[in-house]
């Protein structure tokens, strides 16, 4: 019901910086909470920093002063500005973006979407 498209993925050395965005597509009602999750080789899946609609933020500590979550209400669309990069932020990045829906039967519903994940790899 709500597709999610992610941009901006790539390689990076040591240092540089990488911009992520994800636009969310369908029958949006409202938008509670966008985020950035990420996985790398043989790891769970970690949260990196997420955003309310009221625009509060959340970080993991390992980003925090580094990377910046943003999000644009009117386009659906949140940012990831990735700074002073790490290569132990080699990792797939997905977004998330979770709210209301309105159904093809006109019904009000809560969802949640993942984005189809992004690679960022930084060499050292």
């Amino acid at each position: 019901q709500v597709q999610l498209v992610e941009s901006g993925g790539g390689l990076v050395q040591a240092g540089g910086s990488l911009n992520l965005s994800c636009a969310a597509f369908g029958r949006i009602v409202r938008i509670n909470v966008m985020g950035w999750y990420r996985q790398a080789p043989g790891k769970q899946r970690e949260l990196v920093a997420t955003i309310t609609s009221g625009g509060s933020t959340n970080y993991a500590e390992s980003v925090k002063g580094r990377f910046t979550i943003s999000r644009d209400n009117a386009k659906n669309t949140v940012f990831l500005q990735m700074n002073s990069l790490k290569p132990e932020d080699t990792a797939v990045y997905y977004c998330m973006v979770a709210g209301v829906v309105l159904t093809t039967g006109n019904v009000y519903t809560n969802f949640a979407s993942w984005g189809q994940g992004t690679q960022v790899t930084v060499s050292s």
